[in-house]
C-alpha cells in the first residue's frame, strides 16, 4: 500500500521550534497528512514522517535557469498565437511580442514563457514549421535586448531546438514530454532544464468528461513516473519543475481538489509551478465571463499556491500579480524588500 505525505504548510510568524522549512523557502510545517488510496487520512508529526521524505520536503531547491527558488518567481505568459483563450492575437505580432515582453520584465516577470501554439480546450495542433515560425523570431529579439530567462512552451522537440537555438533556456511541455519521444532526449543532450506538466488527454479532447480515480495521488504518481523517466534520460532531478495542470483534463472539482493539496507535489522534490491563470473555473467561481478581465481571482488562486509553497506562478497579469505578492509577503511573512 502506498503511503503519500502532504506538508501542512503555515506562514504565521510564530514558529514552534522543531518546525521544518518547506523546501528551503518561506513556509514551514510541523504536520504532515498521511495518504492512502484505500484508508482515511491521518495527520502525524513531521517528525515522525520517513526520512528520505523530510529529506525531499526541506531540500532547498536548486536554482533552475537563473531563478532564485527560494522565494516566488513570476514567468510571464507570452503566447505568440492568434488562437489562445485570453489574449490570442494580442501579442501575434513580433513587435507587439517584444513590446509586451518589456512590460511585463518592467512590472516583475523573472521568466517569458514563450508559446506558439494554443493548448486550450479544443485547440487543434499546429505545424512544425508553422510554430517555429512563430516562437524563434521572438525568442532571437527578446534575447537581443533583455537578459531575462526565456522558457519555450511546446511538446515538440523541433520547436524547442529551433527555440534553444535562438535563446530559450527552459523546455515546458504541457504534454509532459509523452507527445514527442524525442523531446526528453534533446533537452538532455542540450542541458535544458525542464517543466514536466500533467494533462489528461491532448488540448481536442481533454475536457470531455474527465475522470480520476483520485485526483491528487493520481497525479502524483504520474508527475513521480515521468521524473524518473526524464533522470533516466539524463536529465538531473534538481532540473526538473513540475506542474499538476489546472485546468488541462480537470473538471471544477478537480482543480479545486488540486488547489487544496498543492503541498503534497513538494513531496517530489522538485520546485511546484501553478498555471491557473485566466482559467474557466475562475471566470465561473467568480462569475467573470470574459477571461481578460480575471486577474483578480487569478492573483487570488496565486497567492492561495505561494501559501503552500508553490515556487513558480505561470502569468498573464504580472504587474497586478507581483503588487499582489508584494503585499502578501509584507503582511504574512514581514518582507519588505
Amino acid at each position: 500500500m502506498t503511503t503519500y505525505y502532504r506538508p501542512v504548510a503555515r506562514t504565521d510568524h510564530a514558529r514552534p521550534s522543531g518546525a521544518y522549512t518547506l523546501a528551503g523557502g518561506w513556509t514551514w510545517f510541523d504536520t504532515v497528512e498521511e495518504l492512502h488510496r484505500d484508508a482515511a487520512s491521518r495527520l502525524i508529526a513531521a517528525s515522525d514522517a520517513p526520512r528520505d521524505v523530510l529529506e525531499r520536503l526541506t531540500a532547498p531547491r536548486a536554482s533552475i535557469a537563473g531563478l532564485d527558488l527560494s522565494k516566488p518567481c513570476l514567468m510571464g505568459i507570452l503566447n505568440v498565437t492568434p488562437d489562445s483563450f485570453s489574449d490570442g492575437g494580442e501579442h501575434f505580432e513580433p513587435a507587439q511580442a517584444l513590446a509586451h515582453t518589456h512590460a511585463m520584465i518592467a512590472q516583475g516577470a523573472q521568466i517569458v514563457d514563450v508559446g506558439g501554439e494554443s493548448t486550450r480546450p479544443g485547440a487543434s495542433e499546429v505545424s512544425i514549421d508553422e510554430e517555429i515560425k512563430r516562437t524563434a523570431p521572438v525568442i532571437k529579439a527578446i534575447r537581443a535586448q533583455a537578459e531575462v530567462p526565456i522558457s519555450i512552451d511546446t511538446r515538440k522537440a523541433a520547436v524547442a531546438r529551433a527555440a534553444h537555438a535562438a535563446g530559450a533556456g527552459l523546455i515546458n511541455d504541457v504534454a509532459g514530454f509523452t507527445f514527442d519521444p524525442a523531446l526528453a532526449p534533446f533537452a538532455a543532450e542540450a542541458g535544458l532544464p525542464v517543466c514536466v506538466m500533467h494533462a489528461q488527454g491532448t488540448p481536442e479532447i481533454m475536457q470531455r468528461d474527465p475522470r480520476y480515480d483520485n485526483v491528487a495521488l493520481d497525479i502524483y504518481d504520474y508527475l513521480s513516473d515521468r521524473i524518473e523517466t526524464l533522470v533516466a534520460t539524463g536529465i538531473p532531478r534538481g532540473q526538473i519543475i513540475t506542474d499538476p495542470g489546472i485546468g488541462f483534463g480537470k473538471t471544477l472539482e478537480h482543480n479545486l481538489t488540486l488547489l487544496q493539496n498543492l503541498s503534497l507535489f513538494h513531496a517530489l522534490g522538485c520546485p511546484v509551478l501553478l498555471g491557473a491563470s485566466r482559467k474557466r473555473f475562475i471566470g465561473t467561481i467568480g462569475g467573470t465571463a470574459e477571461a481578460r478581465n480575471r486577474a483578480p481571482g487569478s492573483i487570488a488562486v496565486a497567492l492561495a499556491g505561494v501559501a503552500q509553497g508553490v515556487q513558480l506562478l505561470r502569468v498573464h497579469d504580472v504587474g497586478d500579480t507581483a503588487e499582489a505578492l508584494r503585499l502578501w509577503q509584507a503582511a504574512t511573512l514581514g518582507q519588505t524588500g
